[in-house]
């Protein structure tokens, strides 16, 4: 069990805060940004920890990638110059610690094979326009095949699923999940199981889908309605337990950002769910989940709107951090 460790925050107009001594305190984190930058806080809607460095984290913000050495206390920014673009997602390849992949609005996704000193955009073939009024698509989630790190998963607001089988040269989209817009290709969250055979998990406002990766159909699990919602609940935050392939964290809320939400474990790979105890009733729509192979244990919850749950025990028992931030979008643990 970690002992000592640190909590970082990402927020849409607050930059990034970390905690050294696992919540109890924050502080705003020093963040080197472009010279022509006057407003001095940051959208940052991506965290990822590095798999080949315990203390290296890397945040995707709309003015590009930053990566700390120092569990996230200081920031320097990298080589990716955005034109306007805000960054969505992000993901490090699990074997080759030089490759890092963004998924941006406008939709695209660019990678850097030299750790973020220069960029090429992939030629993911990603709607330009929404069918819904709600923007433009927006990459949501990108997510690497841990046992071959040239199969590539992507996930677009509202788009659809992406894969590529040979690191991004080439794509093709999954077919649409359901009938409905809403459900078939507004995709929020994405996970890859590491059984075998190792099964794809997409978080969508009608629930959780699950298919065997190699064949197959997606299945819909549908959580509970929650507020006002007339449907099944809002599902955004997702997160596999380290080490396993049967223990998967999911987020709800009632709406977009809501004025409530919850937080359901599955044990059996999905089959099954049960809400779990949060102390504190959440605010908003439960959007993601923290954890980190160095302490399968340890998670960390936030809901849209500020709050910030902490577990021990892989989700048996939760505590509410005293400290409450605004819009959250990233959230990561390192150990100390």
């Amino acid at each position: 069990m970690v002992q000592e460790f640190t909590i970082c925050v990402g927020t849409v107009g607050a930059g990034i805060w970390h905690s050294a001594d696992g919540g109890e305190h924050f502080k705003k984190a020093r963040m080197e940004l472009p010279f022509f930058w006057e407003i001095g806080d940051i959208q940052v809607r991506a965290l990822a920890v590095s798999p080949h460095d315990p203390h290296r984290i890397y945040a995707g913000s709309d003015v590009g990638v930053h990566v700390s050495g120092d569990n996230g206390a200081s920031w320097e920014m990298l080589g990716l110059k955005l034109e306007g673009a805000h960054i969505w997602s992000l993901a490090l390849d699990p074997t080759d610690p030089d490759v890092i992949l963004v998924g941006t609005k406008p939709p695209a996704i660019l990678r850097s094979t030299d750790r973020g000193r220069s960029w090429t955009r992939l030629n993911a073939p990603i709607p330009e326009r929404c069918p819904i009024p709600i923007g433009p698509p927006r990459v949501t989630a990108l997510v690497l095949d841990p046992r071959d790190h040239r199969k590539l998963f992507s996930g677009v607001e509202v788009g659809g699923i992406f894969h590529s089988h040979d690191g991004g040269e080439s794509w093709r989209q999954l077919p649409q999940l359901g009938p409905r817009v809403e459900s078939g290709i507004d995709i929020h969250g994405l996970a890859l199981t590491a059984g075998n055979p190792a099964r794809l998990l997409v978080t969508t406002p009608d629930g959780i889908w699950a298919k065997e990766e190699g064949g197959g159909d997606f299945t819909l699990h549908q959580f509970p309605s929650i507020g006002n919602r007339q449907s099944s609940a809002y599902t955004r935050g997702l997160a596999i337990k380290p080490g396993s392939s049967e223990v998967i964290f999911v987020g709800v809320g009632d709406v977009v950002f809501g004025e409530t939400g919850a937080a359901h474990r599955s044990t059996d790979g999905g089959r099954s769910w049960q809400a779990m105890a949060l102390p504190v009733a959440p605010n908003s729509t439960v959007n993601g989940f923290a954890v980190n192979p160095a302490d399968p244990e340890l998670v960390v919850a936030n809901t849209i709107n500020g709050y910030v749950y902490l577990s021990r025990d892989g989700g048996d028992s939760w505590r509410k951090l005293a400290r409450e931030f605004s819009e959250i979008r990233a959230l990561a643990w390192l150990p100390n």
